[in-house]
């Protein structure tokens, strides 16, 4: 089988659906349906059953997905290799990057190695730190930038930090919390951040909040409290303009010092040895000497 033909077999297996795999494919249906009966003659045996629904996978639909899969990725590395030979730089750069960053952060520095590298494609997904660090051990990605504290063995680049605040249209004081029937409004993070609040909450009332809101998105978080809702407590890359008419109090820890997070961009040696990664890190770095590294 041709490399088209195992790049047909995948996008059909992601989509389990004639039309949107043709639309991929820029091809008709008709014509989709005739290559994939001809693909299954070779391997003589059916591997989709179509359906009222979409597509299934056969045992052995699955196999040869599992094939079609592998070689992909394996001509994909070949060919970062080839053109890492090259003086230009083009190739896919894989990023996977913790959702706050890839919202507030991301898209300006995107913007610039776009304008700089025309011939890179990119390849960004967004997610919860354990997620960018599993893509990163699977060699699914090229880069992770993550937010907190990591014990990372390898490269590591420190790029910015910024400010927990108290984030409520009313409350102008911390202590004014413990007066308030309105909720604090949290949201779902399997990082350490949770913990960081947690432990803030704790040392500085201690006590629970009286009533509370939980929600699964950061950015569902802010808006519900940009709205009145109710408070949160939310790091500075998320308060831009929107932010102006909102009372903003600076989280505080030991010796007065202000509490903040830590973002970083993780990776391998071996995919910083790749001339689209090597680009990225020095429009990061361009970006970095004309940005403030604290928000």
């Amino acid at each position: 089988m041709s490399t088209t033909e195992f790049q047909l077999l995948a996008v059909l297996a992601q989509e389990m659906n004639m039309r949107k795999a043709a639309e991929r494919l820029f091809v008709s249906q008709p014509a989709l349906s005739q290559r994939l009966q001809n693909i299954e003659k070779q391997w003589g045996t059916k591997l989709f059953i179509r359906t009222q629904k979409g597509l299934t996978l056969t045992p052995s639909g699955e196999l040869v997905i599992r094939l079609a899969n592998e070689v992909l990725e394996k001509e994909e590395k070949v060919r970062e290799e080839l053109q890492s030979l090259d003086s230009k730089v083009h190739g896919t750069l894989k990023i996977a990057c913790a959702s706050i960053v890839g919202q507030n952060w991301l898209p300006k520095v995107l913007k610039s190695f776009v304008d700089q590298y025309p011939l890179a494609k990119i390849s960004l997904i967004t997610g919860w730190s354990s997620e960018i660090l599993k893509s990163l051990y699977e060699d699914e990605v090229h880069i992770g930038i993550l937010r907190g504290s990591t014990d990372w063995k390898g490269p590591k680049i420190h790029l910015f930090e910024d400010t927990l605040y108290l984030v409520d249209k009313e409350i102008e004081k911390i202590e004014d919390v413990l007066k308030t029937e309105r909720p604090f409004i949290q949201f779902k993070s399997d990082s350490n951040y949770y913990q960081e609040i947690q432990d803030w909450w704790h040392r500085e009332f201690q006590t629970t909040p009286k009533n509370t809101i939980v929600v699964d998105q950061i950015e569902t978080c802010k808006q519900m409290t940009f709205n009145g809702i109710g408070y949160a407590i939310l790091p500075a890359i998320t308060l831009n303009e929107s932010a102006k008419d909102m009372k903003k109090i600076p989280l505080k820890g030991g010796h007065d010092q202000r509490l903040k997070r830590d973002t970083w961009l993780l990776g391998y040696e071996s995919a910083f040895e790749l001339k689209q990664v090597q680009a990225f890190i020095e429009v990061v770095n361009d970006f970095l000497a004309t940005q403030p590294h604290t928000f």
